[in-house]
């Protein structure tokens, strides 16, 4: 990994290997994304009014936040392999208290399960791709990583809707969404391993990096065995890490508010501006096309120009959008900037794929980068949980304050990226 001429033969092995590097995270993201829209329905049916219903989705977002940190922790002492076969095996339990929920706590606590292996799912793949992949096409291959992700949220609500007209019962989505995490856990299990096909040991911890050389100091205590590094732990890699993450972090985080803000304000101003559900629906999605149509193309920008040139583009794109559109609420032709600006935003979402993952794969220690991501990936999710309680809290002025208000956001972001980007990341990756 450390040799420029082994890049290519780690490049086909990825190739080779992409199905089952990307087609677990696919398959997750495919049921995932069907079950999401009908979350409010299901808590509709056992007695919830709208309030309630929003919290109950909400218990997603919960579960991500809370579930970050112990999956660094288990990715770091058992592998990613069966960090993802736990969180499979779990979501299938998830899916189950869905499908059978008696009441809304049931509910709630399926969702909130969902969104915990969600999050350790994902930082998983991340952990793998973060030690595994060369620097050369890294961003290209956590870009892709995004991006199947974001296929498979966007393909889930079509499939829902033909689920619904087929059968006609929404529960029909909970039993897609189980039939495609049995799949996910079987193409784990049975499938070739990544971690062993790139190492030729597996990647457990066994098989990290060796510890550093001997410094003459008595030895006291346990004696460590070799090819064993101490570990220093979740907590304390994150007080380590400090300041990258109270920095660096910080302004990921607003990346990720900037983007949470997209999916809330976009639906709300077209109802707001008197719009009929069609022409949001399209709106929306259109913005969403290219958004994913995009993707790959952040990985591309990211590697060969340099992280800055994705991150700085993307959040001034989406800052000035949201800042643009606060101003039109009110003007004759409000429908027309409320498509042209939902496209400008599409178009930095876009441009801002896979650069969270890039960047925390970029400041993370190379030995043990799980406990890092898991603070980092706590970060991020963070941003995008706090967007629409701001959003919430400001729109009870107006729409147009909250609007302006994520615009103001993503132009301090874009200051932010500035300024440590070129510090925390290394330059030939800045």
């Amino acid at each position: 990994m450390t040799h420029g001429e082994d890049d290519p033969r780690i490049a086909a092995t990825l190739w080779r290997l992409a199905p089952m590097i990307y087609g677990p995270t696919v398959l997750f993201a495919l049921g995932e994304g069907a079950v999401l829209p009908l979350l409010p329905i299901f808590a509709a049916q056992l007695g919830a009014d709208v309030a309630t219903a929003a919290l109950v989705a909400s218990a997603l977002v919960v579960g991500q936040l809370c579930g970050n940190i112990p999956a660094g922790w288990v990715v770091a002492r058992f592998g990613e392999r069966v960090t993802m076969t736990l969180a499979g095996t779990l979501s299938l339990g998830a899916a189950a208290a869905l499908l059978v929920a008696p009441s809304l706590v049931t509910l709630a606590a399926g969702v909130f399960l969902v969104g915990f292996c969600a999050a350790a799912f994902g930082l998983a793949r991340h952990s793998f791709m973060t030690t595994r992949v060369p620097l050369a096409f890294r961003a290209r291959a956590l870009s892709l990583l995004g991006g199947t992700f974001r296929l498979g949220m966007f393909i889930g609500p079509f499939v829902a809707a033909a689920l619904l007209a087929l059968f006609g019962d929404a529960h029909a989505t909970i039993w897609f969404f189980g039939v495609c995490l049995v799949a996910t856990v079987l193409l784990v299990l049975l499938g070739p391993d990544p971690e062993t096909a790139l190492t030729g040991r597996g990647g457990t911890r066994a098989t990290r990096r060796p510890a550093a050389a001997d410094t003459g100091e008595p030895v006291t205590g346990a004696v460590p065995v070799p090819g064993r590094a101490p570990r220093p732990g979740v907590f304390r890699t994150m007080w380590r890490h400090r300041g990258v993450l109270g920095r660096l972090g910080i302004a990921a985080a607003m990346l990720s508010a900037m983007r949470s803000a997209r999916q809330v304000v976009l639906p709300l101003w077209g109802v707001s501006i008197g719009l009929d559900a069609q022409t949001i629906a399209l709106v929306v999605g259109v913005s969403g096309a290219i958004d994913f149509a995009l993707f790959y193309a952040s990985g591309q920008v990211m590697d060969r120009f340099g992280r800055l040139w994705a991150a700085l583009p993307a959040m001034v794109l989406m800052g000035a959008g949201f800042l643009a559109l606060s101003f039109t609420h009110d003007g004759d032709q409000a429908a027309m900037w409320f498509a042209m600006f939902a496209a400008v935003l599409g178009v930095g979402n876009g441009l801002s794929s896979g650069i969270l993952l890039t960047l925390g794969a970029d400041t993370a220690p190379k030995d043990d980068p799980a406990p890092y991501l898991g603070s980092w990936r706590t970060l991020t999710d963070a941003g995008g949980a706090a967007a629409p309680l701001i959003i919430s809290a400001l729109a009870t002025f107006s729409l147009s304050v909250a609007a302006g208000a994520m615009g103001v956001l993503g132009l301090v972001g874009a200051l932010a990226f500035v300024r440590w980007v070129p510090r925390f990341v290394p330059r030939e990756r800045a």
